[in-house]
């Protein structure tokens, strides 16, 4: 089974047309849509892309680096290329193993979920 990148949208703002003031100084939290090569369905995934100079000016104190993209610059077709590189290479027996392959780089909605007994 193989994982796909069925979507990348913004919550803050249209991906298509956002031009960041500064392209070396910007952060935005992306939702990506992955799921099944052969299958409709997908979960959600998410992850903080920033730059260091967006680091230099907004952390101050020590702080967790998980589920974030680090880049020199805001350049949607190449952040995009890397996400999809990334998940081509998340594969396996089932949806479970594939996601939490996934959850390794980019937050899963369903991350520490237990189903009731």
């Amino acid at each position: 089974m193989q994982a796909v990148v069925k979507a990348i949208t913004c919550d803050e703002v249209e991906l298509s047309s956002f031009v960041p003031s500064d392209p070396a100084t910007f952060a935005l939290t992306l939702r990506i849509r992955i799921g099944l090569e052969n299958d409709v369905g997908a979960d959600d995934f998410e992850c903080c892309v920033c730059t260091p100079r967006w680091l230099q000016q907004v952390v101050w104190e020590p702080k967790w680096g998980r589920h974030l993209l680090i880049v020199r610059e805001f350049n949607l077709v190449a952040i995009e290329h890397h996400i999809h590189e990334y998940v081509k290479e998340c594969s396996g027996n089932d949806w479970i193993s594939i996601a939490r392959m996934v959850a390794r780089v980019l937050a899963w909605e369903f991350e520490d979920y237990e189903q009731p007994r």
